[in-house]
């Protein structure tokens, strides 16, 4: 693993094994005790200093009840005690703009009138996410706190299945030029109208696994990407104008929306792509890119407010190229992460999670010389592991560490791997997780 000027500049201790590395450094704690929990976390970003601005924490699958609720109670602690302000997760960037404005008491009324329209992926129906934003309408609610919270989505407007027009990011474009410049932005509205045709249709699930079903390289959708390069132009030419008539934070949202729309475009056009042999994978990067660029304009907007808390899958935010066995193929392709770190360097760290066992998430016991195995070694129910300071650990020790088995039910767990001890800067291993509450019910 590479130096980081953010983590401490003292050597490491040498372990002959990996065995002992773990039981000499592993942090224990309970998340329900807060004289274990909070010394523990503050323990975990006492190594990063004043330089990281960006923290991520992944989670080891989707729909783990005790990795969410864990989550809450990091980012609770960050914000009380380490000058955290805002939380970023895995769910539509636009789509979490209603969020945001109901944890800051404007628009909707209440959480059920957020639920679905401020989140993608059904994240919004998990209980452990309504707790999270409520406590930050809370927070935010009490005078006595003169920063306020604020909540981003990063994940581009689609899903696994299928890809969300580009109406609701260009809209958001227009409406912003419209205001300042009516009769300009309606004319860049009347030319983009007539060419986004039907939701429906950019929208079909089809096109994932057929391009013929896609309209992503129509003339329509082309003519289109050519609008939206003109729009992004008119707001590049025109920026000193457009700041002084609102402001710089609104411009650089107008122009964060219109560079996600210019991507969603591009991402449909890889999906229309006929007999592309990378096309799988070529959509996945695209994907953690759009992810990264979403991340990065975060941090610039909360620069000089506070410090950002970044929740997803840990292939997403893990620094390594993320890997995935779909039928016979092995893919393999940048993560979010990869590219955050290649753009802050020390000012990102990342802390990952892995899982013992969770009957609900049909994850059995690990088996014996596994890494979960080897730390289950010291007792939890939940511990941080260093691996920032784990180099010099025995290489060939490392190398030949075997994978455990995978889930029988919850196709979004990966088990760790010798890469994992590099990808992350911490690891945190929980005994076990429920399965989120909220989530649709899962199937042997």
């Amino acid at each position: 693993m590479k130096e980081r000027s953010s983590l401490q500049d003292s050597p490491d201790p040498a372990y002959a094994t990996l065995d002992e590395w773990i039981l000499q450094e592993t942090i224990p704690f309970s998340v329900d005790l807060p004289q274990s929990f909070n010394p523990a976390v503050d323990e975990v970003i006492a190594p990063f200093g004043d330089s990281v601005a960006l923290l991520g924490f992944g989670e080891a699958l989707h729909g783990g009840e005790d990795i969410l609720l864990l989550r809450n109670r990091l980012f609770r602690r960050l914000v009380e005690a380490h000058g955290y302000r805002a939380i970023a997760i895995e769910s539509s960037f636009p789509r979490a703009h209603v969020v945001n404005e109901y944890i800051a008491g404007r628009g909707p009324a209440s959480y059920e009138d957020v639920q679905d329209a401020g989140f993608s992926h059904g994240f919004g129906r998990l209980d452990a996410n309504r707790e999270l934003v409520e406590w930050m309408r809370a927070y935010n609610a009490d005078p006595s706190h003169r920063v306020k919270l604020r909540f981003y989505g990063f994940d581009g407007p689609m899903e696994m299945t299928g890809t969300e027009s580009p109406r609701q990011v260009l809209e958001f474009v227009l409406d912003y030029l419209t205001l300042i410049d009516s009769d300009g932005g309606e004319e860049y509205r009347a030319r983009i109208d007539s060419l986004l045709g039907r939701d429906a249709e950019w929208e079909n699930p089809a096109a994932m696994t057929d391009p013929a079903q896609s309209v992503g390289q129509s003339p329509a959708a082309t003519a289109l990407r050519i609008e939206t390069e003109e729009l992004i132009s008119e707001l590049w030419l025109r920026r000193p104008e457009l700041v002084a008539k609102s402001d710089e934070g609104r411009y650089l949202e107008a122009v964060q929306y219109a560079t996600l729309a210019r991507q969603l475009l591009n991402y449909h056009a890889v999906v229309a792509k006929e007999g592309a042999g990378d096309r799988i994978v070529r959509l996945l990067g695209m994907r953690d890119a759009m992810m990264a660029d979403n991340l990065a304009y975060v941090v610039s907007v909360e620069r000089g407010r506070g410090n950002v808390l970044a929740f997803a899958h840990n292939s997403h935010l893990r620094r390594g190229k993320a890997e995935w066995q779909l039928g016979p193929h092995a893919l393999a392709w940048w993560t979010a992460g990869a590219y955050i770190d290649s753009i802050f360097g020390p000012r990102y760290a990342v802390i990952g999670s892995a899982v013992i066992a969770s009957d609900a998430n049909g994850i059995g016991r690990p088996e014996a010389g596994t890494l979960e195995a080897r730390m289950n070694a010291v007792p939890g129910p939940a511990r941080f592991i260093p691996t920032h300071r784990s180099r010099g650990l025995p290489a060939a020790e490392i190398a030949a560490l075997p994978a455990r088995s995978g889930s029988t039910k919850n196709s979004t767990y990966f088990p760790l791997t010798p890469q994992s001890l590099t990808d992350f800067d911490w690891l945190v291993v929980l005994d076990a997780t429920a399965y989120a509450r909220g989530s649709p019910p899962l199937q042997q």
